[in-house]
């Protein structure tokens, strides 16, 4: 393993374990005296010491000792978690995670958070004197233990005099370079606790001898069983869970994603072949390759697919540090955590959201004195939900303040040209202007955000995902964002059908269901009419009109009802080929313009197949008609 190759593993681990320190932070602000959550940013501190001091970050592992040594007092009862200790210790947070993204950096700043620290939990215990002597086994440096960084580990615990002991060293012509035959003895005065001491061992333990003892008055307690003892007789059952999972770059996911990719056009090519043959072998064979093909798709999404917690985790402490700009009181509430999504979409979206929630608190929320005197609660709620519909993963924005005013936003509208006084607009189509480059109704643009300055970033952003974006507000009573997210972006089951010469490829799960089209419906000149389905109206568009197409009427149409959002509608075609594995390629950007389709895919013949965005084709028809009606 390259050494960069090791630098990107730390860092993969440093960022989930300063995750787990930050949450765990935010949990203590709620809830000071919770001990489980102080003994879990304890080993999250001191993980990140032991591992940074075994992958070269020195500076990080050092100062995590510090930030450590404030909790481990904490944890012991000689301390206790006020809102001082965890502003102070989200900044040394935001240094460690500076720390970690440079090897190389230097202390700038962390001896003054070092001192805030100290002084924010009471100051130093008084100092002992400790005799520690140090004896690696020769393999030990083969192993990757480095007796250097351990030394300095114990200089940072305070006045330490170091002494190399040579009584080992063999005659230069027999020395073997990469043995470690120097052993050492250390006189350390420091006021850390025994446990300090143990701890800087803890990863080192199975390849080192190490006596440690007292050699002056102190006042601390009997030293407790060594920890890194503790840890080396856990050795087995620690290295068999870390075995349990494998840390794999994202990168060799999406390209083993494309690869399957590549196999089911294959596979589709294969089936179109033994359908029209004879050979009863090759049609057995092409169906369990089918078969194959179908489990290994489902088996890499799998893969690929995680929590939406990963993303709501982070915007905790953007949402703390967001109420301390404004002033503002913020009971802030996620829902739907365990939603799954694509990774490469969580982490596309983060931005979008962040903007968005900016938004929300900046210009959503009022001011703890507005909202008593508008008789709400003085604390006011974000909501940040989400949850899975077929293949799409609905998330929701909603706060409880002030809400947009629909007539300002005309006003605005007007202003800029943008509609002409008197049109008729649903709110809908108004909601949509917001998205509109630089477009906002704010007279004075904070330094957080501006509702609807950078709203046509967002909007981009979100449709690059195959997906959409709404507002609905009601002045007073608040605002809803909603984003509706395509669960993957690679492949999606879906439904083969023929509109004139061209095919085209309906995803599977907005499909309800499949009916023949009456004779006596005619389109007419509208492009939009009602089929009765079971005692209900459901109305249907013919996509030939849809999508310009001159045509011939073929008889017996069939017509495909799909819904999105609780919203049904029929698209009438001319046949329906049936199901059809879709490997998703994304659109020119001059044909992401048309926002009828979402992507095309090869068909097993080589042509090409456009993918129809079921939730646009709808917005589209909905809009038609409501032009239409206002007349």
């Amino acid at each position: 393993m390259s050494a960069s190759d090791s630098v990107e593993i730390f860092r993969a681990e440093a960022q989930e374990l300063l995750e787990r320190l930050e949450n765990g932070l935010l949990d203590l602000e709620r809830k000071p005296d919770d001990l489980g959550t102080v003994a879990t940013v304890f080993r999250a501190l001191h993980t990140l010491k032991g591992s940074g001091a075994m992958y070269g970050f020195n500076a990080l592992s050092q100062f995590a000792h510090h930030f450590e040594t404030a909790f481990d007092r904490v944890r012991k009862g000689t301390a206790k978690t006020t809102s001082s200790l965890i502003a102070v210790s989200l900044r040394a947070l935001d240094k460690l995670r500076m720390l970690a993204e440079t090897p190389a950096a230097t202390d700038d700043g962390c001896a003054a958070l070092i001192a805030d620290l100290e002084q924010t939990v009471g100051g130093k215990n008084a100092p002992a004197q400790w005799r520690i002597y140090l004896r690696f086994a020769p393999d030990a440096l083969k192993n990757g233990t480095r007796p250097l960084p351990l030394l300095d580990e114990l200089c940072a615990l305070g006045d330490a005099r170091i002494t190399a002991l040579t009584d080992d060293l063999p005659r230069l012509d027999t020395l073997i370079p990469d043995e470690c035959r120097l052993a050492w003895e250390v006189h350390l005065a420091t006021d850390r606790p025994r446990s300090d001491i143990d701890n800087v061992f803890v990863f080192a333990a199975d390849d080192m001898t190490i006596k440690i003892e007292s050699i002056g008055a102190t006042d601390h307690p009997p030293a407790p069983p060594s920890q890194a003892a503790d840890t080396a007789a856990a050795g087995p059952s620690a290295a068999m869970k870390f075995g349990e999972t494998l840390r794999i770059p994202a990168d060799r996911l999406d390209d083993l994603m494309n690869r399957i990719g590549e196999l089911v056009i294959a596979q589709s090519r294969l089936k179109q072949v033994a359908q029209v043959s004879h050979d009863l072998v090759l049609r057995s064979v092409a169906e369990e390759i089918e078969r194959l093909a179908s489990d290994l798709r489902d088996s890499m999404m799998t893969v690929r697919m995680v929590p939406i917690a990963q993303l709501f985790g982070r915007f905790r402490r953007l949402i703390q540090d967001l109420a301390r700009e404004t002033g503002k009181k913020i009971d802030f509430i996620t829902q739907g955590e365990a939603t799954e999504l694509d990774k490469s979409v969580i982490e596309r979206l983060s931005d979008p959201l962040v903007h968005l929630i900016r938004n929300a608190v900046d210009h959503g929320l009022e001011t703890p004195e507005s909202r008593l005197s508008a008789g709400k609660p003085e604390v006011g709620r974000l909501t940040l939900s989400a949850y899975q519909t077929g293949t799409e993963v609905v998330i929701h924005i909603d706060d409880d303040g002030r809400g947009i005013d629909h007539a300002k936003v005309r006003a605005k509208a007007e202003e800029n040209g943008l509609i002409q006084p008197g049109d008729q607009i649903g709110e809908r189509e108004l909601m949509q202007i917001i998205f509109l480059p630089g477009f906002s109704t704010v007279g004075t643009v904070t330094n957080l955000s501006g509702r609807g300055v950078g709203m046509d970033v967002v909007k981009r952003t979100i449709e690059t995902l195959r997906g959409t974006i709404g507002i609905a507000s009601s002045p007073g009573a608040g605002c809803r964002v909603s984003l509706r997210i395509p669960l993957t972006l690679a492949i999606i089951d879906g439904l083969l059908v023929r509109v004139g010469d061209a095919r085209y490829v309906i995803p599977l799960a907005a499909v309800e269901e499949c009916v023949e089209l009456p004779a006596d419906r005619d389109m007419g000149s509208q492009g939009c009419c009602m089929l009765t389905l079971r005692d209900r109206l459901v109305p249907f568009i013919c996509l030939h009109e849809a999508f310009g197409l001159t045509f011939e009427r073929e008889e017996h149409r069939k017509v495909v009802v799909v819904s999105s959002a609780g919203e049904q509608i029929g698209l009438v075609v001319d046949q329906i080929f049936g199901g059809h594995q879709t490997v998703i390629k994304p659109l020119s950007p001059f044909h992401t313009r048309v926002g009828s389709f979402s992507g095309a895919t090869i068909l097993g013949d080589g042509s090409v197949a456009l993918i129809i965005d079921v939730a646009n084709l709808i917005a589209a028809g909905r809009e038609n008609e409501e032009r239409r009606q206002a007349g």
